[in-house]
């Protein structure tokens, strides 16, 4: 249990700093969610009015009598999580528990493995790598849509969180090594 707590917190850590690099320096995540519009002032004016309930709202252009929603029309949505720049420490707080979840998940799946997985560095890194692009695939390709990302930030998201997989693997998967029936770990 140990040598899984342990390899979490490090995959955690590699996690964090990739974040930190990546999103907090770069601005890689700012450059894809926060983007300004030309007249933000008036926009927020409006909504702040307008939407006064959390919520996911979406904005279809008009139905034309003859027809259905025409077909070229861009469509919107607004999110509102009821939350304002005072909440923000609590969602950092999730993310940075989340943060060090998921890695400790996946050591422990890791582990879980058969002993073919476990019998080398290079199966241990492959299939903790299989983990982070389910958790990737699953986590970010699905907000492609409508309302949602377009495909090219959505590909760009989800190649960002398998980076960051890949990563804590590399670390994990060196961590993470077979245990002998004496329980004396074996060597690759």
């Amino acid at each position: 249990m140990k040598r899984i707590v342990f390899a979490g917190l490090i995959g955690g850590s590699v996690f964090l700093l990739w974040f930190i690099i990546v999103d907090a320096i770069l601005g890689f995540k700012r450059s894809i969610e926060m983007n300004q519009l030309a007249n933000e002032r008036s926009v927020y004016k409006f909504l702040s009015e307008n939407v006064t309930e959390p919520g996911r709202y979406v904005c279809n252009p008009e139905i034309l009598p003859e027809q259905e929603f025409p077909g070229e029309d861009p469509i919107f949505v607004v999110q509102y999580s009821g939350l304002g720049h005072d909440d923000s420490g609590q969602e950092i707080l999730v993310g940075f528990i989340i943060m060090f979840l998921a890695p400790l998940l996946g050591a422990w799946i890791l582990t879980n493995a058969s002993n073919r997985v476990l019998s080398t560095y290079g199966y241990r890194l492959l299939f903790f790598t299989g983990i982070g692009t389910v958790m990737s695939l699953f986590g970010i390709m699905t907000r492609f849509s409508i309302g949602g990302y377009p495909l090219g930030d959505t590909l760009a998201l989800t190649l960002h969180d398998l980076l960051a997989w890949i990563l804590a693997g590399i670390v994990i998967s060196w961590f993470i090594k077979p245990v002998s029936q004496a329980g004396t770990k074996i060597g690759d």
